[in-house]
């Protein structure tokens, strides 16, 4: 009788055991929850994108726009593993429930109306790789959770009203590439720390209030590694333009137009043998230009109108806004 009751009570509990997952479906139900959740707190182009009981799609069912899963497995339930709803598709404060896809690899919600702040709890993604929240209006500060991120290679938070100064927790990003955090309005010094990062690829926090001196940036010997692109423009930077920017080899785009920077341009720039544009606009830069960048065979563009040069001073190329596109980030 004891043996009876005892497997009647198993069944009954039965259900309960498989809550995480969904009969119906082939997608984990922890994320199924998720998606719903996200789907009744967004815009309605999302409510009728959404349709169908399994996200990651079944057979001749395609997925959820906007949903990539993990690949099919027999004995397995599929994951989530990038969520990509971008250009107007969602409005509103940052869906909290987007944290609790513990699987995502990739958050692209760029070119949104996404309102309030980046919530800490944004740190439980943590095998995220690409985090791209650009022309919103999120607000307040960069979160320091931000800095458990460790699998992140490329953060692009450019294009918000973010405020506050830029955490050194983002230095403990160890295989971060792709660092964006341009028209904000963040104020304070850039870390030192960054430049420790030994994957940094390109650093673009321009349009915004940041101060301090470039060469306290760049540092000793060693810095930066990898640096290709290298964005500081439209921000407070005073002092001179340091001759150790030379020890940048692997430098591409330096953009310095628009700061509070004062001397001479240092010869040692003509060294940066992969430089390929040059601004310098709009400081209050005297002297003259190298001779050796004039020759510097693979120097398209240098800006330096709006300077206090000497009159034979002349420009090289045509000057224009440098921008890279999403797809050029390789991660």
């Amino acid at each position: 009788m004891a043996t009876t009751s005892l497997r009647f009570s198993f069944f009954l509990l039965l259900p309960l055991l498989l809550l995480p997952y969904c009969v119906n479906s082939k997608t984990l139900t922890r994320d199924v929850k998720a998606l719903n959740e996200i789907k009744g707190s967004l815009g309605w182009k999302v409510l009728f994108a959404w349709t169908g009981d399994d996200p990651c799609g079944d057979g001749d069912i395609a997925p959820w726009i906007g949903i990539t899963c993990s690949p099919p497995k027999e004995t397995e339930f599929r994951v989530v593993t990038e969520l990509e709803l971008i250009q107007g598709m969602i409005m509103g404060p940052f869906p909290l429930a987007v944290t609790k896809l513990l699987d995502l690899k990739k958050l692209d919600l760029h070119g949104n109306k996404l309102t309030g702040v980046l919530p800490p709890e944004i740190s439980r993604l943590t095998q995220l790789i690409t985090l791209n929240l650009r022309g919103n209006k999120l607000q307040d500060a960069i979160p320091v959770e931000l800095g458990e991120l460790k699998q992140l290679k490329g953060l692009f938070l450019s294009f918000n009203i973010l405020r506050g100064g830029i955490p050194t927790e983002v230095a403990e990003l160890k295989g971060l590439r792709y660092l964006y955090l341009n028209e904000n309005k963040l104020t304070g010094q850039v870390p030192l720390e960054l430049g420790d990062l030994p994957e940094l690829r390109h650093l673009d926090v321009s349009n915004n209030h940041l101060t301090g001196s470039i060469k306290e940036l760049i540092g000793s010997e060693g810095r930066f590694p990898l640096l290709r692109v290298l964005y500081l423009n439209d921000n407070w930077f005073s002092g001179s333009i340091p001759a150790d920017l030379a020890q940048l080899k692997e430098l591409e785009i330096l953009y310095l137009s628009h700061n509070r920077l004062s001397g001479s341009i240092p010869d040692s720039l003509a060294h940066l043998l992969k430089l390929t544009y040059l601004y310098l606009d709009g400081n209050n830069l005297s002297g003259k230009i190298p001779k050796a960048l004039y020759s510097h065979k693979m120097l398209k563009e240098l800006y330096i109108l709006g300077n206090q040069f000497e009159d034979d001073v002349k420009p090289i190329g045509l000057h224009r806004n440098m921008e890279v596109s999403d797809t050029e980030f390789v991660a």
